[in-house]
């Protein structure tokens, strides 16, 4: 079975991973060419590191490292398959583009997914009328392959069928599945997601504690696997603006983003990905100490 992964980024390049390791064939490509071999690069890594955790067989990996082709366009990577994935950038028009091109050479039946964290499946899926049935959003979560969690969306009009088929694919990637049975901004989980990272935001450029406290207080106190502003900088801050922007506009001034987190994106700093976030990082991604100010 073919599955096509659009954009290699962070969460692309996971869930590119995650197909390749349950057997899929797996076309995988970005706008950059230069990011598309980045992704490849930080999946032979990853597996190579679950491999030697123990937690992955390595014929396992050397199958799943074969079965991730980089693609040099949409229509190399979507054409012939059944299951298309979209991780592009949280911008709507990026999205629909790239749904109008992946539903003119996929499969008739195939389902096109979208990865998108709080956008509107139903204006997404308006880029391809004849196709607004098959699309459904599929929300994956950062470390892609570790996360067990996959958040299905279903638009005003995705059909049953594709509902079905969405929660199957997951199932196959070894995933438990909640559906989101109306298609409201920021689904289950985002909306809840971007309001703790904000407030934490908030309490760190009021002073109120360190970003390695305030991570370490909610990690021990609530039990979360990772700290929200480490999340944050892993998912990369540009993109958690965009999502706040797009809250802010539907449901409100609470997701306003702080005036810390525009002069973040502004500085360049990004998070892991730039070296450096709200923490600084080291060139294997480690954490090196807290930016000195945010």
């Amino acid at each position: 079975m073919r599955v096509a992964v659009i954009g290699a980024g962070i969460m692309g390049a996971g869930i590119a991973q995650a197909a390749g390791m349950s057997g899929y064939s797996v076309g995988l490509c970005d706008l950059s060419p230069a990011q598309t071999a980045r992704a490849t690069s930080e999946i032979a890594k990853s597996l190579d590191k679950l491999v030697f955790s123990g937690r992955l067989e390595s014929e396992t990996a050397a199958a799943a490292r074969s079965a991730v082709q980089a693609c040099s366009s949409v229509a190399e990577a979507a054409t012939g398959a059944q299951v298309v994935v979209e991780a592009v950038v949280e911008k709507l028009d990026v999205k629909q583009s790239v749904l109008r091109e992946v539903s003119s050479v996929a499969q008739p039946d195939a389902v096109l997914a979208t990865n998108t964290s709080q956008l509107s499946i139903t204006s997404i899926a308006a880029a391809a009328p004849a196709a607004e049935d098959r699309v459904v959003g599929l929300h994956f979560f950062n470390p892609v392959v570790l996360m067990r969690l996959v958040e299905i969306v279903r638009g005003l009009q995705t059909s049953d069928a594709t509902v079905m088929a969405a929660e199957d694919f997951a199932s196959s990637l070894g995933k438990e599945t909640v559906v989101c049975q109306k298609d409201s901004p920021g689904f289950l989980t985002s909306r809840i997601s971007a309001i703790i990272r904000l407030e934490c935001l908030r309490m760190l450029e009021e002073g109120v504690g360190t970003a390695a406290d305030i991570d370490r207080a909610l990690c021990l106190g609530l039990n979360l696997p990772i700290g929200p502003l480490e999340l944050g900088d892993r998912n990369g801050l540009d993109t958690y603006l965009l999502v706040l922007e797009s809250l802010s506009r539907t449901l409100g001034d609470r997701f306003r983003p702080t005036v810390g987190l525009r002069n973040l994106v502004a500085a360049g700093r990004l998070g892991r990905k730039s070296g450096r976030g709200i923490y600084e990082y080291s060139a294997d991604g480690t954490i090196l100490r807290a930016g000195q100010r945010v």
